[in-house]
């Protein structure tokens, strides 16, 4: 049977890992951003954010817990992008870099669980 955290931890760990190299390569560009973009950015990471904690939303003390926290984070982010897409976007600065470095974290954490040998043998 298929394990729903597991196949979500396959797609968040690397999109967080790539999201937060990329991102912080690319700080510049998003300061100008216009309200328009920011509110479309915060309706894609809401629907992303709903349709993880739809599959996956146990708060159970265990690895799978970064992947509901991941989509509830991205239901807060998503809705503050909408409610607030002319507030001001992150800058670059250290506080920005614990944020990216925190991704990054977490990303390799769950690609390291969604891709690990699964503890039962598939069913021949």
């Amino acid at each position: 049977m298929s394990d729903p955290a597991r196949t979500i931890a396959r797609i968040v760990g690397p999109a967080a890992m790539a999201l937060a190299a990329t991102e912080r390569a690319n700080m510049k560009i998003f300061a100008d951003q216009i309200a328009p973009v920011v509110y479309l950015n915060g309706t894609l990471v809401l629907v992303a954010g709903l349709a993880i904690i739809q599959s996956q939303n146990s708060w159970a003390l265990s690895w799978r817990l970064l992947v509901t926290l991941s989509g509830w984070g991205l239901v807060a982010v998503g809705l503050f992008r909408m409610i607030l897409p002319s507030a001001p976007q992150a800058t670059a600065g250290p506080q920005t870099d614990v944020v990216f470095a925190l991704m990054i974290v977490v990303g390799a954490i769950l690609t390291l669980q969604g891709y690990r040998p699964s503890a039962v043998p598939p069913a021949s």
